[in-house]
Formats: structure tokens, sequence, C-alpha cells
């Protein structure tokens, strides 16, 4: 049922379990179950009372230059204007979802799809996908307080922080530019992680997704990924960070089961 959903472009397994835990799906009018198995074309599968349709396309994978003022959502009754409405119409008129957002406040690269499976291997923390981000700040970062970045900052029990971090262009051993890298991501952690240090974020712009980077898609533009380029997302970064910047480095760690 689940890879039926994200097949379908409804949305991730991981939000479909959600959906059906909560009683949204039915199979021929019964309440859906998860992990059930269902026969597509036969079956008539519904999702908020509206049928969904197995699908028929190959599925689009897109890279869009997201701008500051736009939501990664399909339908926000506070934010009317999304990231989709860049989408040309041939696109629009498929179901795409995100895979992974900025905020409202935030630019840079973001992925649509119609692809579940593919939605679902890059949002997973397992699967350990770097996002690489420009961030500026109001006030110069100092070099000696990079490695609480890494360390990181307990909120609310739980734990913000980053895996690399790096001054770009420092002077006097500071700077308002930094790159920093992270495989997880809560909502708004970096912006919360620097703003808990005494640093509030003036821009943050992901410009980068495992190997993949945002270099050479306009500003609002929409590039279609060919497999090869879907294939970099999951590439770990090989580029060394600029001489000039100095850094402090963690490496990525997969991060345990939960055995709930």
């Amino acid at each position: 049922m689940q890879k039926f959903l994200a097949d379908a472009g409804v949305c991730s397994r991981r939000a479909a379990e959600a959906l059906i835990a909560e009683g949204e799906v039915t199979v021929n009018g019964q309440p859906a179950e998860l992990g059930q198995r269902i026969r597509p074309g036969e079956d008539e599968v519904r999702v908020d009372g509206q049928r969904v349709k197995p699908v028929e396309e190959s599925h689009i994978t897109v890279a869009v230059h997201k701008p500051r003022g736009l939501v990664c959502s399909n339908d926000d009754p506070h934010n009317p204007r999304t990231v989709f409405d860049l989408l040309p119409p041939a696109l629009a008129a498929r179901r795409l979802f995100c895979a992974g957002r900025l905020d409202k406040d935030s630019e840079g690269l973001v992925i649509l799809t119609t692809d579940g499976d593919l939605a679902n291997r890059l949002m997973h923390p397992r699967n350990v996908v770097v996002k690489r981000y420009q961030v500026k700040l109001d006030e110069p970062f100092p070099r000696a307080r990079l490695a609480r970045l890494i360390k990181g900052v307990k909120m609310e029990d739980e734990w913000f922080k980053v895996e690399r971090a790096a001054l770009v262009n420092p002077r006097k051993d500071a700077s308002v530019d930094l790159d920093v890298w992270m495989h997880h991501g809560k909502k708004r952690e970096i912006r919360q992680l620097f703003l808990a240090l005494g640093f509030p974020v003036q821009r943050l712009r992901r410009y980068q997704i495992g190997a993949f980077p945002l270099r050479g898609i306009p500003l609002r533009a929409v590039k279609q990924l060919s497999s090869k380029e879907i294939d970099r997302l999951f590439q770990v970064p090989t580029a060394p960070l600029p001489e000039h910047q100095a850094a402090v480095i963690r490496k990525p760690s997969r991060p345990r089961s939960n055995p709930s």
C-alpha cells in the first residue's frame, strides 16, 4: 500500500504510513492497513475520499532554484505562494511533491519528484544524503566557536548541530559568511542553531545536495534531472574546502536504528 501511494505521487512512503494510520486511506471502501497488498487497477484506493489512480507515466524529478518567499508545500492556506508555482504548465499537471524542504525565508536547491521511493531515499536519515548551505550572519562568527556548531546545542530534548562548518573569507579569525554541511535537517535547524549561539541568520542558501550542485540553474528556474544527475544526489561530495577557509569537520555518522 505504501509503495502504491508513493509510486502514484500522492506522498512519500513515510507520509503514506501516517495517512494509513490516521484512517485517511481506504481500499474498496474499507480502511487500509499498513503493509496491505493491493492489485493496482483492480482495487479502488482512495485518500481522503479522492480516488488514487495507478501511475501510468514514467517518473519525473526536477531541481528547482527556490527564491525566498515561497513555501515547499502543495497546499498551505496561510502561504498561497509555493515552489510549485515555478513549474511550467506541462509539469504542473503532474503530481510532484517535495523531497526535502526549505523554509519560506531560505533559498536554493529543492528537489521535486513524482517518485515516492526516490523521495524516501533522499529524506530518510539512514541514507546520509549530504546538503551544503551558504550562511550569512548579522555579526562575524569567530573561528574559535566553530567546534560548538559541530558539538551542537540541545533544545527541548533535541540536539541541533551540523557535520561540517567553515568560515568563508575570514578576517581576524571571524566571518559573517559560513559554509555548513548536514545530512539530517530538522525544521529550521540551521537558523535555530546559530540563533541559540547568539548569531541570527540573515540569509540561508542551499547550494548542493550530495554531489549535485545548484550551479547553472538560475533563480526561479526548473531543471528536469537525468538518471545520472539523480544518482549524483546520493554521492558524497568530494570537493575539499578551500584552503583559505578555517574549518572544523566531523565525519557524518549513520544514525542508530530506533528499536521502537
